[in-house]
């Protein structure tokens, strides 16, 4: 999921930023105060991988509709420099992604990327690199996902390849998971292919 950088009521910040953006690995978006109350909707997942910047005047509604304080930049009006800036949006997005990537919610599961494991009910299991990255695709749209999806998607073959490699993957991942959570159902298989 691609970070954004949210600024909120500094129009100049914005203009000076969007200028050079062809510089930034992050989505910029504005908005006035109006549009922000108009716009922001706490369950809506594009807001997930944000941070906002914004004056003090506006951080307080902020906090009070539920945006974590690390996911909260102040600027001051007063003068700073335009790099210095940019280190400090670019340091709160590091911790931003760190933090998302430590708590994605699967179900009644917990997947933390940056420890590579997956926890419910006080119990943890280490998964590899690749186990993640087919949980994130099955997890994605919640749709059933065709083993030549997975084939395209996360090991990057073409239709050709045999889907042994799929299968045998998701049969062991599926296997780890009902081993230590007692859970047949966490990767659901039918007709449409696999699903969380």
């Amino acid at each position: 999921m691609n970070q954004s950088v949210i600024i909120i009521n500094i129009r100049p910040l914005y203009e000076i930023l969007n200028e050079i953006n062809n510089n930034f690995s992050y989505k910029l978006v504005y908005f006035n105060t109006k549009e922000f109350d108009e716009n922001f909707n706490k369950e809506d997942k594009k807001f997930d991988n944000s941070i906002f910047i914004t004056t003090s005047e506006y951080i307080q509604k902020l906090e009070k509709i539920g945006i974590k304080k690390e996911k909260i930049l102040l600027i001051n009006i007063s003068p700073e420099s335009i790099y210095k800036i940019i280190d400090r949006i670019n340091v709160c997005l590091i911790q931003s992604k760190y933090n998302f990537q430590s708590n994605i919610k699967l179900k009644s599961y917990n997947l933390d990327i940056n420890s590579k494991t997956v926890d419910f009910k006080n119990k943890k299991l280490k998964l590899t690199e690749k186990e993640i990255e087919i949980i994130l695709f099955l997890n994605k749209d919640n749709l059933p996902k065709k083993v030549i999806d997975l084939q395209k998607n996360v090991w990057g073959y073409s239709n050709d390849i045999e889907t042994h490699t799929v299968e045998t993957h998701v049969y062991r991942l599926r296997k780890k998971i009902s081993d230590t959570f007692k859970d047949d159902k966490f990767i659901l298989s039918d007709d449409n292919g696999y699903s969380l």
